[in-house]
């Protein structure tokens, strides 16, 4: 939000106050307790002309013509104009109404249905009460919220302006009603295990910690929906159970991935994952088609993914081989690393050769259309799948993969106890070298499958299934995803270790050192190298400055014209190579959105006409523009930008004849994101004068 709008709406919230305590004054209350609403907005549109009705709702547009005020009213249903004639009202109440009430008002009013020469349903309006006066006005009623941050921020003005958010979730709701629909139908009973657990398993994930004051101990957020325990219901006699709740993984984020979210997972008795596989089809089905109508969607880069089709089985040893010529049971761990380190993959060094195996097959598995189920995975990434009866070193284990990603995970459970018993101590190894994410040794539920467990076949999914058939990053298909609050560095306790707050946002496929390494690659002229370190520095310092993710931002200002000398030639097509590059690199869609936003405008890759609306986005196109200026303001001072003030930026600014390729216009987008132009001159220059004997401005 710009300096400028936060004080018009500080303005505007002043008037409100003043408002609200007139209305005080002459005895009204504005926050009553009760209200009269015989019909929803819905309802009263059904309504035949001449029908008195009783409605309630928020006023979200206002307007005054002559001795009539016209609103329009607003509820979860719907929208329906409202008249006030003065000559239908006391005068005192009509004059009431037209000074002291507000568009974001909540009323109710009583009235005659009726419809304008014009043809719009309309309430005659002839008693109204005030139900809640809003001090804050709505976002601006032809734009609404603009910045994707402030939408997830403050969700609830989204869910005003916007009505396509209401349907989204909306049918989140349908997608949650038509798993538990589904299951009930095939005769699961629905339960509920312990969000609290003195030993986390089900998963390969690292835990949140917390302190239970009452037993003085340490315990954490479950990381699965209970599959320990739902397994010990197995034991216990119960065959088919499911639970739907939230779980806790303290992980990065990322288009697919959050720590906190809602999951489902299955336990069936006396069923294998062939069984597993043809329930989870049939269920994918019933879920899509209940929700969203269709089985055919358009998911990322992947079109008319048609659910109908045979789902065929994927071979994730021969996958693997297929794309990067490694069988990883024959291979050791330094031929995995080799292979790793030839497509740029990350990978910690305590890694096992299960974790660098199920790198590689993350990596095969983005182009894989779907939809399919991967089969055949091995024990060394699957510590609570049954063993193949062929082949020992591979397990029973499905995953449905959709798009290039897992979608779900299932298999047929281990009930050998001694075989677990040995994979927990080889995961308790892991964690002891360093490995976080390695399944702790629960003793107890052992000891529970020595009683004896029938076979079973166990199955999840997350929300992340939602939003892929939404095609939205996951966050965005949630009502309220953690943030962190605004202008806010840590909320955590002081002996908490802060630095889980830094990163959360975004997860990035290499390292600083390995991006200049690529961006000097693709660049030989000094001064385009220069120009993308002071990008960088700078967004760093913007990023510091609003309290965002350092690394991320400044990865956008480094590698944000990566392709410009092979297009240089051509400046119309700047940025046609760069998605492909930097896919190569392993950056996510939102990063290379980001990325190539900062062309918006501009006659290059088509993207004249579009306009930039994030974040990020802002942020990015004012911090590589300001480079220009400020270089070039600092080469006219003696000692360059060692003694340069952001005064003199500003005065060279107004001169629109000195560097006159650099778009003051995208400099003041600064403001879309909250910081006025003196601060963001100030921050630009300091930054780069941190980099000064790098770009040669000392």
């Amino acid at each position: 939000m710009t300096p400028e709008k936060q004080v018009n709406i500080n303005d505007e919230r002043e008037i409100r106050l003043k408002k609200l305590d007139d209305l005080k004054k002459i005895g009204i209350n504005p926050y009553p307790a009760r209200s009269i609403r015989n019909q929803i907005l819905k309802q009263a549109l059904d309504e035949k002309e001449g029908f008195q009705v009783q409605v309630a709702g928020r006023i979200i547009t206002k307007r005054e013509m002559g001795r009539i005020i016209f609103c329009h009213l607003q509820d979860e249903t719907g929208k329906i104009q409202i008249a006030f004639k003065q000559d239908n009202l006391e005068k005192d109440n009509y004059k009431l109404f037209g000074k002291k009430i507000d568009p974001g008002d909540i009323v109710s009013i009583e009235g005659e249905r009726f419809k304008t020469k014009k043809g719009e349903e309309s309430i005659l309006v002839k008693k109204w009460t005030l139900l809640a006066k809003a001090v804050i006005p709505l976002p601006d009623k032809f734009h609404g919220l603009q910045d994707e941050e402030l939408k997830l921020r403050k969700r609830y003005l989204e869910l005003i302006t916007d009505p396509e958010t209401k349907e989204l979730f909306r049918r989140k709701s349908k997608f949650w009603s038509a798993t538990r629909e589904f299951l009930l139908q095939e005769g699961f009973l629905e339960v509920e295990t312990p969000v609290l657990e003195t030993t986390v398993g089900g998963a390969d994930a690292t835990p949140f910690v917390t302190h239970h004051n009452a037993l003085d101990m340490d315990v954490y957020l479950r990381i699965s929906m209970g599959e320990l325990w739902q397994k010990r219901l197995m034991v216990g006699g119960f065959e088919k159970t499911f639970e739907i709740g939230r779980q806790f993984r303290n992980e990065g984020m990322s288009r697919e991935h959050l720590q906190d979210y809602t999951q489902m997972e299955f336990y069936w008795a006396y069923a294998d994952y062939e069984k597993g596989m043809e329930l989870v089809e049939q269920m994918f089905k019933y879920i899509a088609k209940k929700t969203f109508g269709t089985l055919e969607f358009n998911i990322g880069e992947f079109k008319n993914i048609d659910l109908s089709k045979k789902w065929e089985h994927i071979d994730y040893i021969e996958t693997v081989k297929k794309h990067t010529g490694i069988d990883v049971l024959k291979a050791n761990e330094e031929d995995i690393k080799k292979k790793l380190d030839e497509f740029k993959i990350k990978y910690e060094k305590h890694e096992n050769k299960g974790r660098l195996a199920d790198s590689l097959w993350k990596y095969c598995r983005k182009s894989i259309k779907g939809p399919a189920f991967l089969v055949n995975t091995p024990v060394m990434v699957s510590p609570l799948a049954k063993r193949k009866e062929d082949n020992s070193e591979l397990t029973e284990r499905f995953q449905p993969i959709i798009a290039g990603s897992e979608l779900g995970n299932g298999y047929s459970e281990l009930n050998d106890p001694l075989d677990q018993a040995k994979r927990f101590e080889e995961q308790a190894l892991m964690r002891e070298a360093g490995d976080s994410e390695a399944q702790m040794h629960d003793k107890d539920f052992v000891e529970a499958l020595e009683h004896g467990m029938p076979p079973t076949c166990g199955f999840g999914f997350s929300e992340r299934l939602f939003a892929f058939f939404e095609n939205k990053p996951v966050r965005e298909c949630q009502f309220f995803p953690l943030m962190k609050p605004e202008n806010q560095s840590s909320t955590l306790a002081p002996n908490h270790n802060s630095t889980i707050l830094k990163n959360i946002d975004y997860k990035l496929p290499i390292s600083r050192d390995e991006a200049l390494k690529f961006v000097e690659e693709y660049t030989k002229k000094a001064a385009n190298l220069h120009h993308y370190l002071e990008s960088e520095v700078v967004m760093r310092g913007l990023a510091k400055h609003l309290g965002k993710d350092e690394e991320y931002w400044g990865m956008l200002g480094l590698l944000h014209d990566i392709d410009w000398e092979i297009t240089e030639h051509d400046p119309t097509t700047h940025l046609t190579e760069a998605p492909t590059i930097l896919r190569e690199k392993g950056f996510d869609e939102d990063f290379i959105n980001i990325i190539l936003s900062h062309g918006y405008g501009f006659e290059c890759a088509g993207f004249q006409d579009k306009k930039r609306n994030k974040e990020l986005e802002y942020a990015l196109a004012c911090s590589e523009t300001v480079t220009g200026l400020i270089y070039a303001t600092a080469l006219m001072r003696p000692n360059k930008i060692m003694d340069l003030k952001v005064k003199s930026v500003k005065k060279k600014m107004k001169d629109k004849k000195f560097a006159a390729n650099v778009d003051r216009e995208i400099i003041k987008e600064c403001e879309k994101i909250g910081v006025s132009l003196d601060d963001f001159l100030k921050i630009a220059v300091e930054a780069m004068r941190k980099i000064a004997g790098e770009i040669e401005l000392v």
